[in-house]
């Protein structure tokens, strides 16, 4: 088994604290993928660090999240994520436990993608949690329902579903940075 996580370069202190929380609780070693450097630093040259609030996360996202993905995806035959069914607004409502993942799977080499808490709501994640004392990021206890990029999240406010601190200048149909992008249903405009 190998465990990852991407280092975008721009999360949380507290994200940071929690990879290592996670690394010794369990005492597994986490791969950390970053994105290319030059890809990143020619992107940054030309727009700046901010570009994202006036012409949208996915171009930040593809080099910051999706490239080091797809380049450590392509390596494996299977990989599992915690996506849920109830987080977001129309992208997620689909989502299978087993799938052939088509947005990463090349031509010669599929790729199968696991979403075992697909059917788990936020409830039930929290239940199990406390029952079996697993790590979780502090930012949760500040209000933080999604979290990602330290720009990009922000805490809700009650009564708001917890993909709304994600992107938020953005539209609500359109919350995936890429990394699940086979979860948006193709419009006309796509």
């Amino acid at each position: 088994m190998h465990v990852f996580s991407l280092d975008t370069g721009r999360l949380h202190p507290e994200t940071y604290q929690f990879i290592e929380t996670v690394r010794k609780h369990y005492n597994i070693p986490i791969a950390i993928l970053s994105p290319d450097n030059a890809s990143l630093e020619a992107f940054t040259q030309e727009k700046g660090l901010f570009s994202f609030y006036e012409d949208g996360h996915k171009e930040c996202c593809a080099i910051r999240k999706v490239a080091p993905l797809r380049k450590k995806l392509h390596t494996l035959d299977a990989w599992i994520t915690g996506q849920r069914k109830d987080q977001s607004h129309g992208t997620r409502n689909q989502l299978e436990i087993a799938e052939l993942d088509t947005s990463f799977s090349l031509d010669d080499s599929p790729l199968y993608k696991f979403n075992p808490l697909a059917n788990w709501s936020s409830e039930d994640v929290w239940n199990y949690i406390k029952m079996f004392d697993v790590p979780y990021n502090p930012l949760h206890l500040k209000g933080f329902t999604s979290i990602g990029c330290e720009p990009c999240t922000r805490a809700i406010l009650p009564n708001q579903h917890e993909r709304e601190g994600r992107w938020w200048w953005e539209e609500t149909e359109n919350k995936e940075c890429g990394l699940h992008i086979g979860n948006l249903i193709p419009t006309q405009a796509q």
